[in-house]
């Protein structure tokens, strides 16, 4: 018979509905039910896409007998960490007080208050690298339980309020002279310092993809020379040209993620992270988020240097998007697992990872034959031997074939300019091939602040790039999350067909939803979009700040197990942006565009925390310091105003979004149009045509209508590369 996760809204969750476990999902009912019988709390957290969570779901979790033990002596709650990033924060911070480490499936013990007094990750079925089983465990908790309970109950309140008084500072306030220009330069050279010189990116294995890392060294990399040193430097300290070093880093990791084992070279895409330094073997799972990002900061390569390896792998990513997590109802779902589910001889279904991406050469030559089977192997580094495992091999891109088509278009059939066209075909044979293979399973639960980040990459490239269809798309995801995730004015976190989950939508939702709703609204210049927006950051600036600073959960959140043992407040970047830095750069943008003090200086203080460990600990807060590289930058505001169908007014607003300035905000409309931003306010047209005006610092420069001019004050390379 189905547990009580038959009927939730992660699919997640629902994965577990016929495990003899009982579990109850994450609320106060499952600790009331805890106190009732008296039990401890066993938390069991992941998500759809985790390998080590399915091995340790079919291990234990699907076993009559841990379960039995499981259902004797701990009350057993399920939580999907992409629903309830809440409760995972909180109780992660548990585990790595704990353990030193963290991951997924976290494992946590708590007392029917909430509080947690022993946490882990993967527990094995029988002892295994000096890990006890999953049962033995189960039955020390439980003999602990009954016979030291006194212990224990310390145990979780010293936890608890420990994990209270920690965090980091998440209040700021002005700038002192030359302080941000110093902080900026210094994150630079920490992240250089950590650069994987040989093969791009930082630090070793696991290696992630530095999306805003990346973000931040091409703004930093795009701003203007910098002001000459101030009276009082140290003439034998010169300080490094850290706007080159910015871009040498940038390109080295995004070069390298574009050829790599990560990256999806047939479909398009990048995996969630790799095993090895060198980018071989990815952990197979792919993530709206990642590609969202990535996505975004490969067009801002292009936009910065003109490579065309970074319009096609933000055109790939977003076609990919669009096709393998685009929902019927216009959002996209949350994940492909690292898995493929086949048919074992037992007649059960088990997953293997990478099953359906890697190729040996053998299967290569039965799909191209034998003259494009081995070129494409040679090309692919697809080997005898194999990259990955049982003598497959993942598909990295060993040449740009793209790169020497440009390079050499006038080559003859046999010359490498012919190249690209013999991949393309190539490629398109073995995708066809692929999709006959057993595919990976999807979560298609809609995540608004994932969603939102996604709207953002799909309007801006299709904008920069000339394709409507994904501007669209951005369109319809913004939308759903409108009409679906806004519930009597708060923002919801999950959806699934169409139905929306009980969740209430944390910082980042409301940070991320705001951020995606602006780029739509400079893209389209819809005032709506504009003004969705603001109500999101009022609800932010209303239920999310008190003098502490910027919290993850609002003020009226009634979670007694989470609060009693603190409200949760991470000011870091993880995986994706933080709550904190996400609502900084909308509310930096929304204040540009309105010319609201209140919501600028509350971006400041969100940046608190990125402001005071930005330099000695940059890979923590890409996102932040990519925000405050647009707070020096003033940011730089752009009102695009002229009729509708204005061609001048059409080329002007191209060559806003293409500029290169690091707090570029771009506003557009007819002039006098009704809810138009208060940037566009009183900006009349020149001689009866269309105008560009652009303002910085508080200062508006004369208006033009010359798109080379503007393109000039904003760091566009020229109009001649605005179509891609």
């Amino acid at each position: 018979m189905p547990n009580r996760l038959a009927t939730a809204t992660s699919p997640y969750l629902v994965q577990h509905r016929d495990n003899p476990v009982d579990w109850w999902p994450w609320g106060d009912e499952a600790f009331e039910e805890a106190r009732r019988l008296d039990r401890p709390v066993l938390l069991s957290v992941g998500y759809a896409a985790c390998h080590w969570c399915h091995v340790m779901a079919h291990e234990s979790f699907e076993d009559d007998a841990t379960a039995r033990l499981m259902n004797e002596h701990f009350v057993n709650v399920k939580v999907d960490r992409e629903e309830r990033p809440d409760v995972d924060a909180v109780y992660m911070s548990a585990t790595q007080a704990l353990t030193g480490q963290g991951g997924w499936p976290m494992t946590v013990f708590v007392t029917p208050d909430g509080r947690p007094f022993y946490a882990g990750t993967y527990f094995p079925p029988q002892p295994r690298h000096g890990m006890p089983s999953f049962t033995q465990l189960l039955t020390a908790i439980a003999d602990a339980w009954r016979g030291q309970r006194s212990e224990l109950e310390a145990a979780g309140g010293r936890i608890s309020a420990a994990l209270a008084a920690r965090g980091l500072p998440t209040t700021g306030g002005p700038f002192a002279d030359g302080e941000l220009a110093a902080l900026l330069a210094g994150a630079v050279r920490g992240l250089a310092a950590d650069e994987d010189v040989e093969h791009g990116g930082f630090g070793g294995a696991p290696k992630f993809p530095p999306s805003m890392d990346l973000e931040f060294l091409l703004r930093h990399a795009a701003a203007e020379p910098a002001p000459e040193p101030a009276p009082e430097a140290d003439p034998a300290d010169p300080a490094p040209d850290t706007r080159r070093t910015a871009l040498d880093v940038a390109g080295r990791a995004l070069h390298a993620m574009a050829r790599s084992g990560m990256y999806d070279q047939l479909a398009g895409g990048f995996a969630r992270y790799a095993v090895d330094p060198a980018w071989v073997v990815p952990h197979f799972e792919k993530m709206l988020y990642d590609n969202a990002l990535l996505a975004r900061v490969y067009l801002h390569w292009w936009r910065l240097t003109g490579e065309p390896t970074g319009a096609r792998i933000a055109l790939e990513t977003c076609d990919w998007m669009v096709a393998a997590l685009g929902t019927a109802q216009g959002g996209f779902a949350s994940s492909l697992d690292a898995d493929t589910p086949l048919s074992g001889a037992d007649g059960g279904v088990h997953g293997v990872e990478g099953y359906t991406y890697v190729w040996t050469p053998g299967q290569l030559a039965e799909v191209l034959g034998a003259d494009d089977g081995p070129w494409v192997a040679d090309l692919l580094a697809v080997t005898t031997g194999g990259t990955f495992e049982r003598g497959a091999s993942t598909l990295q891109l060993r040449r740009d074939v793209w790169a020497d088509a440009d390079a050499d278009a006038d080559a003859d059939a046999e010359g490498e300019g012919q190249e690209a066209g013999r991949w393309q075909a190539a490629r398109a044979a073995l995708l066809a091939a692929r999709a006959r293979r057993p595919q990976p399973g999807r979560d298609d639960k809609v995540v608004a602040a994932w969603n939102g980040l996604a709207v953002a990459a799909l309007a801006e490239t299709g904008a920069l790039l000339g394709r409507p269809d994904l501007v669209d798309a951005a369109r319809r995801a913004a939308d759903l999350l409108v009409t679906v995730h806004l519930v009597d004015g708060r923002l919801r976190r999950v959806s699934r067909d169409g139905a929306v989950g009980e969740p209430a939508g944390v910082l980042e939702d409301h940070g991320d939803v705001a951020e995606g709703f602006l780029a739509l609204h400079a893209v389209t210049g819809e005032p709506a979009w504009l003004h969705r927006a603001g109500a999101l950051l009022d609800t932010v600036l209303a239920r999310f700040v008190d003098a502490d600073g910027f919290h993850d959960t609002a003020d009226d959140a009634s979670d007694g197990p989470l609060l009693a043992v603190r409200r949760p407040q991470d000011p870091t970047d993880n995986a994706y942006p933080g709550g904190a830095s996400a609502a900084a750069g909308a509310l930096l943008t929304y204040a540009a565009l309105t010319g609201s003090t209140r919501h600028r200086d509350a971006a400041t203080t969100a940046l608190g925390a990125a402001r005071r460990h930005g330099t000695d600990a940059p890979r923590a807060f890409g996102w932040g310091l990519a925000v405050l590289q647009a707070v020096a930058d003033g940011p730089r505001e752009v009102a695009v105003v002229g009729p509708d169908d204005d061609p001048l007014r059409a080329d002007l607003h191209a060559v806003a979004l293409a500029g290169t300035a690091p707090g570029l905000v771009v506003a557009l409309c007819v002039p006098g149009a009704e809810g138009a931003a208060p940037l566009l306010a009183d900006r009349p047209l020149l001689a009866g045509g269309a105008a560009a005006y652009v303002c910085r610092d508080f200062a508006c420069r004369l208006p033009t209508s010359d798109p080379q001019a503007l393109g000039r004050d904003l760091g566009t390379r020229s109009a001649a590369t605005l179509d891609g």
